[in-house]
């Protein structure tokens, strides 16, 4: 590919990522919008844009990224959390190292590259990309140990700032684990595998073990039940209410007239949707109280648990010991937080997990090999003599020089971005089938699944062009890998820059305009004429996002020393996404679950994997161009940062994998001395709930509007002895004429009569 279809590809790619921010600046002023550009700071501030004509609305600016950049660390984490401040630090540490590298492989190894030969040079616009590789620097070159040593600094300079921000986050984590609210999961302990007996409920077995073996700090215990039809009858009968009542929310004029919409869709005008207030309902005797325990059954029961203990030493010692001779009996594991557990896969017999997770991994598998296909396809279209012999129709066409540039430089990265989006859903599929307890273990689990397959088909089987089975053969030789990526990754630079390009630039901008969330704004408001959902707040997608950076990371690591040309537009694409993530975390996603920055080890890894897989590419280059000293120097630096790494998993990776019995200890003598030890243990008791849905609804306050409707009614009226609670200022309770055929009344039959058998069943009088 030319310089020209290079110039092309960052043309379209830079007008998209203008006109994306321009529309943003604007979008984000109008008060129609707020839901979707300030979801976050909405649903826990409350607050709202004024709805009036300002011109400022309509006129694009620049003050959301100085906001951005203005907010401090501790701002990010008191509002996003420490995953947050993790992932921003990918990004800081991708800028400085990036930038570091920018200044040393552009202003000293990309002359080199371009000056390797002595040919005719023609000028830049025209010449091949491949010019500026160091492909083109001649076999024995005595310059070769330019860039081994510029690779020494890049690799040491990338070790240091990896140390410092591992560190960093590990001080963070510990902090977080002090934090001034106490969480439930540090007392709690989720058990699983238990033991069912003939004649004792799980529940008996359950204190009667704890007591015997932990009695000194064990407190109570919480059996998880499963679902079953009449749980799942009553939740969707509660909800369908819960949906009713929601007419009675809306105020309309005390005239009691016909209230008319104009359709979005013809223009016409629709008086079918008219409110009417209503009477108020005798309060029934027969209150239904769906959070008792007693609509629970026995039968329900599985083998899982939350086991609560007194003190946070007592449940991390609980859960880190082996229980039982039999480790696949009372297997014990610390508890997620409230609000992150995952029910759906808690009663999950435990014997059931290994079988899940080799599925899921040989599905994983056999996806990553059906992926080929496409990428072969995308592969053909770089290689512009092989797609004419394939497709012939095609020649009259790929004669116009500005069709070449297109179809070479912008057409291949797009199409593999198009199927790359199917990915993220189907890891997150799979990580869900291999039952995790918590959110954020599914969601982590999907984020290495999704980096695995990036780094596999988008880096590893890209670099090999051609047929399917050439790139099978291509992976059957282990030892030949090194040399063979040698020759063929600064071929494959030029995709990787265009990649960076399509996916990188033009992704941040989609991800600013939250396209999905405007359209989906836009039909609910203005057609389908909803109330707005106030509770909805999407979080933030670490698990597309983070394999997304790290896959950049990599690119950028490989090509630094073989091909620098992608280090100007990768090093902008990490400022921009420093400051359009920023901007999202703080405005647009709620965090609901933390993992507490077990993103980071990821991140960590992933550069290590990034470096050794550098310097192996670049010993193969060095032997290829006849290198002995430059390849003979690059061997301890392998070794170097091996040991690195090992010393960074002995020294802070601990740390992300449980908590220090030090602070643990020291944290209950201090909750003990100030007395608040007591308050929390009965915070405990409410803190997990399995049926979040089954609050009291007061059914019979729904009432739908029939024939017998009041013409002439009056709000002041009142056809009762009014009361002291009547006479305080109410809103009135209104119905829906065009709902009048829903059978509310036999809705609360079915409720009351399905809780009745319940009670009937649990007291044995059935």
């Amino acid at each position: 590919m030319k310089i020209s279809a290079l110039l092309t590809s960052a043309g379209i790619n830079v007008g998209l990522c203008v006109l994306f921010l321009s529309l943003y600046s604007v979008l984000r002023k109008q008060p129609a919008n707020i839901r979707v550009y300030f979801g976050r700071r909405i649903s826990e501030d409350h607050s709202r844009l004024r709805d009036a004509f300002i011109l400022e609305r309509f006129v694009p600016s620049a003050g959301w990224i100085v906001k951005a950049l203005q907010c401090a660390e501790e701002d990010l984490l008191a509002a996003a959390g420490l995953d947050a401040v993790a992932f921003n630090r990918m990004l800081v540490f991708s800028i400085r190292i990036f930038s570091v590298a920018a200044l040393l492989c552009v202003l000293g190894i990309l002359p080199l590259n371009y000056f390797g030969q002595n040919i005719h040079h023609h000028r830049i616009p025209s010449e091949q990309l491949d010019i500026f590789t160091i492909g083109n620097v001649e076999v024995q070159s005595r310059w070769l140990w330019v860039h081994c040593l510029v690779l020494y600094i890049i690799s040491g300079v990338a070790c240091i700032l990896l140390y410092l921000e591992y560190r960093h986050i590990a001080r963070l984590r510990l902090l977080h684990l002090k934090r001034a609210t106490p969480n439930p999961g540090q007392f709690t302990v989720l058990v699983r595998g238990i033991p069912k007996k003939t004649k004792e409920s799980c529940s008996s077995d359950v204190d009667d073990f704890f007591t015997k073996y932990h009695a000194s700090s064990y407190l109570f215990h919480q059996v998880v039940y499963k679902v079953g039809k009449v749980q799942k009858i009553m939740t969707g009968a509660k909800k369908a209410c819960r949906k009713l009542k929601q007419f009675t929310d809306t105020t309309v004029d005390q005239s009691c007239k016909a209230v008319t919409y104009r359709c979005c869709l013809c223009g016409a005008s629709s008086n079918s949707f008219q409110l009417l207030p209503t009477d108020e309902v005798v309060q029934s005797s027969g209150k239904t109280d769906l959070k008792d325990s007693s609509l629970i059954t026995d039968n329900e029961e599985c083998a899982a648990a939350f086991v609560f203990f007194k003190t946070r030493y007592g449940a991390l010692v609980a859960s880190k010991v082996l229980q039982t001779s039999n480790p696949t009996k009372w297997v014990t594991d610390l508890a997620p937080e409230p609000d992150d557990v995952y029910w759906s896969n808690i009663w999950l017999p435990y014997k059931q997990l290994w079988i899940r997770r080799i599925a899921t991994l040989l599905g994983s598998i056999v996806f990553m090999i059906l992926f080929l296909a496409p990428v072969a396809f995308i592969q053909g279209l770089t290689e512009l003599e092989h797609l004419q012999q394939k497709l012939p129709f095609l020649n009259g066409l790929l004669t116009k020089k500005y069709m070449i540039q297109l179809v070479t430089g912008y057409l291949p990265s797009v199409i593999l971005q198009i199927f790359l989006y199917t990915v993220p859903p189907i890891m997150m599929l799979f990580s869900t089938l291999e039952g995790p307890t918590s959110h954020s273990e599914r969601k982590r689990s999907a984020c290495c699944k999704v980096l695995y397959f990036y780094i596999w088909n988008v880096f590893f089987v890209n670099v090999v062009s051609g047929t399917v089975i050439k790139q099978l053969n291509f992976f059957t030789s282990p030892k030949d890998i090194p040399v063979e990526l040698a020759k063929v990754i600064p071929g494959q630079a030029t995709f990787f820059v265009t990649y960076v390009l399509t996916s990188g630039w033009a992704s941040l901008s989609s991800e600013l305009m939250q396209l999905f969330g405007l359209i989906w704004n836009f039909i609910r408001k203005y057609i389908l004429r909803m109330k707005e959902d106030t509770e909805f707040v999407p979080s933030f997608p670490y698990h597309t996002e983070i394999p997304k950076v790290l896959l950049f990371g990599l690119l950028g690591f490989t090509c630094s020393v073989l091909a620098p040309l992608i280090l100007p537009f990768l090093l902008a694409y990490f400022f921009l996404g420093y400051v359009v993530y920023r901007n999202q975390l703080l405005n647009v996603y709620r965090t609901r679950y933390d993992t507490g920055g077990l993103y980071w080890p990821i991140a960590h890894n992933t550069v290590i994997f990034s470096l050794v897989l550098t310097q192996i590419i670049c010993l193969g280059v060095f032997g290829l161009k006849e290198s002995p000293v430059a390849a003979g120097f690059t061997i301890p630096l392998i070794i170097l940062t091996l040991l690195f790494n090992q010393y960074c998993r002995k020294r802070l990776l601990p740390l992300f994998k449980t908590f220090p019995a030090q602070d643990l200890i020291d944290m209950d003598r201090e909750d003990e001395r100030s007395g608040r030890m007591e308050h929390i243990h009965g915070r405990l008791h409410t803190a997990y709930c399995q049926f979040p849905d089954t609050e009291d609804i007061q059914l019979e306050k729904i009432q739908i509007d029939g024939n017998g409707v009041e013409k002439n009614c009056s709000s002041g009226e009142s056809k009762g002895k009014e009361t002291l609670e009547e006479q305080q200022p109410r809103r009135d309770e209104l119905s829906h004429p065009t709902l009048k055929g829903l059978p509310v009344s036999r809705l609360q039959n079915a409720v009351r009569s399905i809780t009745f058998l319940i009670r009937l069943q649990k007291r044995g009088l059935s």
